[in-house]
């Protein structure tokens, strides 16, 4: 039972967030250190893309938290930071990108895509509905009663 519970605790110990800040990082200053982490999630990690550089161990990661800490103990805003981060790396650094006429293309995608399926689902269900069901000519009624009925007779190994 004990070897179980051990085991547990190594593997609850695996799903904790790895922690990618290093020691050599942190900022002396409490408030300057807590805004760094506040910038740093905010930014996007070149090498993973879906992580932030706080939480990201890539070398590039490192060098942007370090960019990051030395931006702010040379004095300047959260929003001078993140500036200059995009200034120096593009938009694509951003985690949640801003809103601006270049990428609303890419805003719009979603919605105009489900809009387009849904104008061709029902254009194409209205023209399904405007085409009747022909209906047999009397000849061929006869044809395919006479046929039914020869059917019916047949043995069944012929059916």
């Amino acid at each position: 039972m004990r070897r179980l519970l051990a085991a547990l605790l190594l593997l609850a110990s695996f799903a904790l967030p790895a922690l990618a800040v290093q020691p050599d990082e942190v900022l002396g200053d409490p408030v300057l250190e807590s805004r760094a982490r506040a910038i740093s999630a905010e930014l996007r990690c070149m090498v993973c893309q879906n992580q932030s550089i706080d939480d990201s161990d890539a070398p590039l990661a490192r060098d942007l938290r370090l960019i990051v800490r030395e931006r702010l103990k040379a004095g300047d805003s959260d929003r001078q930071v993140m500036d200059f981060m995009v200034a120096r790396y593009g938009e694509f650094v951003l985690l949640r990108p801003v809103m601006s006429w270049r990428n609303a293309l890419l805003w719009a995608a979603p919605v105009l895509v489900l809009v387009l399926g849904a104008l061709a689902a029902f254009f194409g269900l209205k023209r399904r509905r405007a085409v009747a069901p022909q209906r047999l000519s009397a000849d061929e009624e006869a044809r395919f009663k006479k046929l039914l009925a020869e059917g019916e007779g047949a043995p069944p190994e012929s059916r």
